[in-house]
């Protein structure tokens, strides 16, 4: 099958499902169904295989090496298929089924759909979707693992474009996740993990990155976790559904109940990626007084604002001594007051800051508001120690009607900015630590990266710059303020 078809035929999946299910919600019953069908066509394939090397010895077919997941008897697609009453039920039936069979891989993978919601899903509506789905064999000898992903792929965008606003809980933008994976430079026999992984499709974009450069993919271990059950789940499928093994997605909580450990300590990586939630209110602030992982090492964040939980976390889960990672965070987080002030300047002081990339306005779902990368790396390059690079990209997009783009070009332009750690005017600065301190250790990017101009314009740009500064300090004022509202219960 072409890419194009199998995309255009999975997208039609949706449309049946319009009226009674939110489009925010047509994830969790198509992605579990897709991944239904492979698994039951692949395993239909290995049998085949298996019969003609056993010479046709049924038992000797069966053995459980012939196959990497096992579908009991009664859980198969052709089984529901086969059901006109309570199709539901049989779905359900099904998937807990395989996830029983297969309990090192496949616990939980198809989520928590109700299924047997007849007042949201019909048997009519089912028998439509079921049959829908049996209209191509989708075995690795008809779509081979790159096109089921890729298409799996297509199908997380447009349920992200769908569902807009939703869509920022469990998507970001691939040419985000590029341009960050570019500045990490992952490398086989390294570890990669994703505390707020969402989809996969950071760690899918790591994997992408070693098997594009010539690595050996196979010496790549990807690690996850993830609060949301469906969100987890459809990142699991989508590793497997690339033809990925080695990895481990976890269900839970970070912040509050982090899932790797060597030891007593947090697991290290190599490096460390991701976009977490902006401004996480309720984020574990009560737990993290006597954080047991010492991830409170720069100072406890506000309640309202888990951003810094989030870098503290990714931090202590940096391996020594080639430990990198990079980080989505709001804008907002540069320049924010009160305790985030405080962390801001610890973090700073410890030299590991690398860069900061503010990005344009309007690139990702849910919020219109301009975000950044942040750039940690423990082993800096010596005549970058004592220095922090801050890219003004503001201006590196596509404008959309809806949402803007950054391009492949954009992204190459920008990483060419980072990979040069200079000066460039109107475009990038390199602060020293003292610059940063004597501007109150606010990281607002346009305090450092002044417009181009031309002599005659010195005195504006200096202005400017003033002005610039003074906003930030009042900024600044006013989030302290807000803040200590906040924590008094005065405010909302």
């Amino acid at each position: 099958m072409t890419l194009s078809i199998l995309e255009n035929w999975l997208f039609a999946a949706a449309d049946k499902l319009r009226g009674p299910i939110d489009a925010a919600d047509f994830k969790t019953y198509i992605f579990p169904l897709l991944f239904f069908k492979r698994i039951c066509d692949v395993y239909d394939d290995e049998f085949r295989q298996a019969l003609a090397q056993a010479g046709g010895d049924i038992e000797e077919a069966s053995f459980r090496e012939n196959y990497r997941f096992l579908i009991p008897e009664g859980c198969h697609w052709k089984d529901v298929r086969e059901r006109t009453e309570n199709v539901g039920h049989a779905i359900a039936f099904a998937m807990r089924g395989i996830e029983k069979a297969n309990p090192s891989t496949l616990y939980e993978i198809f989520g928590d759909a109700q299924w047997a919601n007849k007042q949201r899903l019909s048997d009519e509506l089912l028998i439509d979707l079921i049959e829908h789905f049996s209209m191509y064999n989708l075995s690795n000898s008809n779509v081979e693992p790159d096109i089921a992903g890729r298409a799996y792929e297509y199908l997380i965008k447009k349920f992200a474009d769908e569902s807009n606003k939703a869509a920022g809980e469990f998507y970001t933008p691939r040419a985000v996740v590029r341009l960050m994976t570019m500045i990490l430079k992952p490398k086989e026999g390294e570890s990669v993990y994703d505390p707020a992984c969402g989809t996969g499709g950071m760690l899918l974009e790591a994997f992408n990155f070693v098997k594009s450069n010539g690595g050996n993919t196979n010496l790549l271990h990807l690690f996850g976790q993830e609060k949301n059950l469906t969100t987890s789940s459809i990142a699991r499928m989508n590793l497997i559904l690339h033809g990925l093994e080695d990895f481990s997605v976890v269900r839970g909580d970070t912040l509050r109940q982090p899932a790797f450990f060597e030891g007593d300590n947090l697991s290290r990586f190599d490096c460390v990626i991701a976009n977490p939630p902006f401004s996480l209110k309720k984020w574990g602030e009560e737990v993290w007084g006597n954080d047991p992982y010492g991830r409170n090492f720069a100072g406890i964040p506000p309640k309202s604002y888990g951003d810094y939980a989030w870098v503290q976390h990714m931090i202590r889960s940096m391996a020594r001594p080639n430990g990198r990672m990079a980080i989505v965070l709001p804008q907002g987080a540069l320049v924010r007051g009160g305790t985030e002030k405080k962390i801001r300047r610890k973090l700073v002081e410890t030299d590991l800051l690398e860069a900061i990339v503010a990005l344009g306005r309007n690139l990702f779902y849910g919020t219109s508001l301009a975000a950044c990368i942040a750039v940690f790396r423990f082993n800096k390059d010596e005549k970058h120690r004592g220095r922090v690079l801050l890219v003004d990209a503001s201006h590196q997009y596509r404008q959309g009607q809806n949402k803007n783009e950054m391009l492949d070009k954009h992204v190459d332009q920008i990483y060419s900015w980072y990979e040069k750690l200079s000066n460039e005017a109107g475009v990038a600065k390199v602060a020293t630590l003292e610059e940063i301190s004597q501007n109150g250790f606010s990281l607002n990017v346009p305090l450092y990266v002044e417009p181009i101009g031309t002599k005659e314009a010195i005195a504006v740009s200096e202005a400017l710059t003033g002005f610039k500064k003074a906003a930030t300090l009042c900024n600044d004022s006013t989030e302290y303020l807000r803040n200590l509202l906040k924590e008094e219960g005065m405010m909302e």
